[in-house]
């Protein structure tokens, strides 16, 4: 058994400024860093593999959200592992937890990318320094399928500055998934929480690049698809499921335990 836990507290950036609590894509940030701070527990870190001219990317990810994210300064708990290792592909899965109980889970496949040939390398020392914990929290690890799309319900432009770019000058993952959001009203993301979030990055962009991120309608009530384009290629494609929101218990009426620090 081989789980990594990291726990974090939800700070003002990362909450949903109208109800308090933490917003999904903050999540996922927070899921990305305890990855990192795993891999650097095995010397396994972005900064490790600079020396041997490769760097890591996420290729896919998969969420679901299970129950209430917490509020504002509570601590969340995120457990990550890798769950399955092939000759080029690293899968992890992970749950996060609030009071120890998952509100969170899903999964992420990973490559190490040599940066000269820029494919993806073998994968003999993630095997050599984590162990395997074939543990499924959304099951059998399945090829990424965007559902059939209709008719297109918004676009919107971004030009990639510096607040979106990564430590490798790549655009972050999180700035598609803050598109996809964009594309939503106001209306609808007042009324509307995310329940399923699946993503596939398909190329690197960088500063300065024109983005159009378009939303579609599917089949499936409250379930969109968003594609993400330069010069009219996908560089991302994100599908999203919403239920409505169920009355719950402001901050202004919940004991939040916030503790006093000197």
């Amino acid at each position: 058994m081989d789980k990594y836990t990291k726990r974090y507290n939800v700070i003002l950036d990362n909450m949903d400024l109208c109800g308090y609590r933490l917003r999904p894509i903050s999540a996922i940030m927070y899921l990305q860093d305890a990855f990192a701070r795993f891999c650097a527990t095995k010397k396994m870190a972005a900064y490790d593999l600079f020396a041997t001219n490769q760097y890591w990317i996420v290729s896919e990810f998969n969420i679901d959200f299970i129950d209430n994210l917490p509020f504002w300064s509570e601590e969340i708990g995120i457990n990550i592992w890798i769950s399955e290792i092939t000759k080029l592909k690293i899968y992890t899965d992970y749950e996060i937890t609030y009071k120890n109980i998952p509100f969170a889970k899903g999964n992420a496949l990973w490559f190490i990318i040599d940066k000269e040939s820029k494919r993806p390398a073998k994968t003999d020392i993630v095997a050599e320094r984590f162990n395997v914990c074939d543990e499924y929290t959304l099951g059998e690890h399945k090829k990424f399928l965007l559902p059939e799309v209709k008719d297109k319900v918004s676009e919107i432009k971004h030009i990639n500055n510096l607040s979106d770019l990564d430590f490798n000058n790549h655009v972050n993952n999180k700035s598609y998934i803050n598109l996809a959001e964009m594309t939503a009203n106001d209306e609808f993301r007042s009324k509307y929480t995310l329940k399923h979030l699946n993503i596939r990055f398909n190329r690197e962009t960088f500063l300065g690049d024109t983005l159009i991120c378009s939303t579609y309608k599917t089949d499936i009530d409250n379930c969109y698809v968003h594609i993400v384009e330069k010069d009219g290629v996908s560089v991302c494609d994100i599908s999203t499921c919403w239920a409505e929101k169920e009355p719950s218990v402001g901050i202004a009426d919940y004991n939040l335990d916030v503790k006093s620090e000197r």
